[in-house]
């Protein structure tokens, strides 16, 4: 049976989430200390909401689409290797 591999460390995995963790307390902590009415706290804490989840698609999207387009070159490699063979 194959062993399962990652592509990432756990020291990196672990480097990502805390730096993303770090970053959203900081957020909150000046959305909490600014100075401004609660509907401008809300304006940003939504636009800071949307910017990361935002992120998270893109970059999924952007990964899929790689893997996809890796898949499909390989995909027709075989197919071009097949084809040579019968000739």
């Amino acid at each position: 049976m194959k062993k399962k591999a990652y592509r990432n460390t756990p020291a990196f995995v672990f480097l990502s989430w805390g730096a993303f963790a770090f970053f959203v307390i900081l957020m909150g902590i000046g959305l909490y200390t600014l100075k401004e009415p609660l509907m401008v706290k809300g304006y940003y804490l939504m636009g800071s909401v949307g910017l990361i989840s935002t992120s998270f698609t893109l970059s999924k999207v952007i990964r899929d689409n790689q893997e996809d387009e890796e898949r499909y070159n390989q995909m027709f490699r075989a197919i071009d290797d097949d084809s040579d063979k019968n000739i």
